[in-house]
């Protein structure tokens, strides 16, 4: 009956310390309630509206910036490729160039009393020999009969004419058009130089012309052969 009594008295004592516990938690924690009134609460949402109107202008301006980025880079890297490609075809003469050059003349020459058979043409390797000696002092682009001269132009002699590519020479005076970057320098080697000798030994005269500030050379007129049908193959590895 005794301990019956103890553990009563001790339950008891148990709940009230925890209810003091509680009480006394509460008292220290107090909860904060809002005490805005409505006109602070429309205010403050005002001002958060009126960030979020900020955040969207400034997202939608760095996406009109990241557009504008891309379209710009689109546009350069077109541009490059329209560049590019105009060059290329600059160097492979599909385009007129016009520049400073000279224009040399070849036409018959025949000393005085001179019997014997008239040249209508000039050699193939007389043409060659004058090409390498005009690259070889800063020609850039040359043109013989309107002709274009490429890295695949054949000069060929045809029954007896030379051929130019697809032009026949078979008739003179013809002219040679040459471009060059220093044109003083090639002018002057060419007044000085011993090509003008092999020419009238073919009964040939070569007349160069004073330096011109614009010469006109037309493009290549020849057909360029597309590759087909070619197929890339892999690299065989080293020791199979």
């Amino acid at each position: 009956m005794e301990r019956k009594k103890i553990f009563q008295f001790t339950l008891i004592a148990a709940i009230i310390g925890f209810m003091l516990a509680v009480q006394f938690r509460s008292t220290k924690d107090p909860i904060v309630r809002d005490t805005r009134d409505i006109w602070e609460l429309r205010q403050d949402l005002k001002r958060e509206q009126q960030l979020q109107q900020q955040l969207l202008l400034e997202i939608r301006r760095n996406d009109d910036q990241i557009a504008n980025y891309e379209q710009t880079r689109s546009i350069d890297e077109e541009a490059m490729l329209q560049k590019t490609v105009a060059e290329l075809k600059e160097e492979a003469g599909l385009t007129e160039i016009k520049g400073p050059g000279l224009v040399l003349t070849i036409e018959p020459f025949y000393p005085e009393n001179y019997v014997g058979p008239i040249t209508h043409t000039v050699s193939p390797e007389l043409l060659k020999r004058l090409i390498n000696e005009l690259n070889m002092y800063g020609a850039k682009e040359i043109a013989i009969a309107n002709a274009r001269i490429t890295n695949t132009t054949a000069i060929r002699d045809v029954n007896g004419v030379t051929k130019v590519g697809n032009v026949k020479i078979a008739s003179l005076p013809i002219e040679v058009k040459i471009i060059s970057n220093d044109v003083s320098t090639l002018h002057n080697h060419l007044k000085v130089s011993t090509i003008s000798d092999d020419f009238v030994i073919e009964n040939l005269q070569l007349t160069v012309s004073d330096p011109i500030s614009t010469v006109v050379i037309p493009k290549y007129d020849g057909q360029w052969h597309d590759v087909r049908y070619m197929e890339a193959v892999e690299a065989e590895k080293e020791g199979e």
